[in-house]
């Protein structure tokens, strides 16, 4: 697969793995990593991109809750704010934690900026293992 397709690949891949379909992009990530090592940073961006887009669009589902109804995950996001979404990447947590942040109306520019540093965290742990 060329670099382009397969940064392309990654990028569909890590939107949808952040939403609340299933999906693991981390697989992904290390299969591009392996196959085109000198896209190292390409990848690691476009995967944080690509699953922080995703994490938002969660963020926006929340957005569209009428504020009557309780989430999961509502209480670590009510505690700690925009920083409880560096635990967005956790599997099955995550989807919900993005979902309560935008019930809650937190500001979207710190959820996008906790999202994005949470999953580039764990793109990069993924990427020294490649």
């Amino acid at each position: 697969m060329s670099e382009d397709a397969s940064l392309w690949a990654l990028f569909g891949s890590s939107f949808l793995a952040a939403t609340l379909l299933p999906g693991g992009s981390e697989a992904v990530l290390f299969g591009v990593l392996k196959l085109h090592p000198g896209q190292y940073w390409a990848a690691l961006g476009v995967a944080t991109l690509g699953n922080t887009l995703g994490g938002m669009s969660s963020y926006l589902i929340g957005r569209l809750i009428p504020q009557k109804k309780g989430l999961p995950g509502l209480a670590a996001v009510q505690r700690y704010g925009s920083p409880a979404l560096l635990l967005s990447w956790v599997p099955i947590v995550g989807d919900p934690l993005c979902v309560a942040a935008g019930w809650l109306r937190l500001n979207p520019w710190l959820a996008t900026l906790f999202i994005a540093l949470g999953k580039f965290a764990r793109y990069l742990a993924v990427a020294a293992l490649a």
